[in-house]
Formats: structure tokens, C-alpha cells, sequence
């Protein structure tokens, strides 16, 4: 863990407590299971089996940060594939996945949850936590359809320069 940027998180554990600390984005993810340096400044490996949701923080001030406002009451309105992921203890959260399959990250699933502004910036949900994941919607597109002119210039009219 020797980056610089390491980056506040909570991960959330099926029939555990909770752990608070910082990770590094780049190597966070091991084989056996998640790196984490905690707030007391202990290194811990959290396995996959264990970690039910990673959330990344502003900060660790606030109380509750997996509960609150974990679907979209409405269309997301940022670009991408509208997801519900279904855990296994029968939990479920709304996101959105990039619609770049090549940031897809074989270990699991990182969504942009329903409030970013709130205290969850990000959410990384291990393959390993889930029972299922569906895709609600696809939210924009690359391929934009051309628009039709608002003036459309008359069959009879004569060209200025011809």
C-alpha cells in the first residue's frame, strides 16, 4: 500500500461488523480478498466470502452511510447501464455501471449509487455477494441519431447561388 491517494472507505461485511479505513485504488483488490489499512493503522485482508459492499467515502463523520437512499426514485440522469444488484442475504442497492465493458473488474461490480452527493461516492459489490444483477435501463448513448432541421427549405424555392 504505498500509494499516495489512498481513498476512505467502509466495507460492509455479511454477519460482521463493519470496517472503516483507506485503500488504495490501484491495489485494493488481492486474490484472497480485500487490502485495507485501518483508521487505528492496522493492515487487514477482509475476505471475499466476508465483504459485502465496499463503499467509498467523503468522510467516516456521518453514522449510517449503506442504509439511506439506496435506489433511484426516478431515471438516473448520469450515462450508463441502470443496475439492481441482489445480495445474497436478500439486501439490494440501485447503481450505475459504466457502459465501458472494459472497466469491468473480474473480482466484481463498481456502481455509482443512486446520491453520490450524499456520503457514498462509489460502491464496489464483489461477484461473490451476489445473487443476482439485473439491468433496469441504459441510460444514454454514444450513437446519437442526427436531428431532423427545424427549417426545412421549400422544393420550389430558388438557390441564391447557384
Amino acid at each position: 500500500m504505498a500509494s499516495s491517494t489512498n481513498k476512505k472507505v467502509l466495507v460492509e461485511r455479511f454477519d460482521r461488523e463493519p470496517l472503516t479505513g483507506f485503500v488504495s485504488p490501484q491495489s485494493y483488490l488481492q486474490e484472497q480478498g480485500v487490502e485495507l489499512l485501518s483508521t487505528t493503522g492496522t493492515m487487514l485482508l477482509a475476505p471475499y466470502p466476508e465483504v459485502k459492499a465496499i463503499c467509498f467515502l467523503r468522510d467516516f463523520e456521518h453514522s449510517e452511510v449503506w442504509k439511506p437512499k439506496r435506489f433511484f426514485s426516478t431515471r438516473p440522469k448520469m450515462e450508463g447501464l441502470w443496475v439492481r444488484a441482489q445480495f445474497r442475504d436478500g439486501d439490494a442497492i440501485d447503481g450505475v455501471l459504466s457502459s465501458n465493458l472494459l472497466l469491468l473488474d473480474p473480482a466484481g461490480f463498481s456502481l455509482i449509487p443512486p446520491n453520490p452527493s450524499f456520503q457514498n461516492q462509489r460502491v464496489f459489490v464483489p461477484r461473490g455477494a451476489l445473487s443476482s444483477i439485473q439491468i433496469l435501463g441504459v441510460v444514454g448513448t454514444p450513437f446519437k441519431r442526427p436531428r431532423k432541421s427545424k427549417l426545412a427549405i421549400a422544393k420550389d424555392q430558388i438557390e441564391l447561388f447557384e
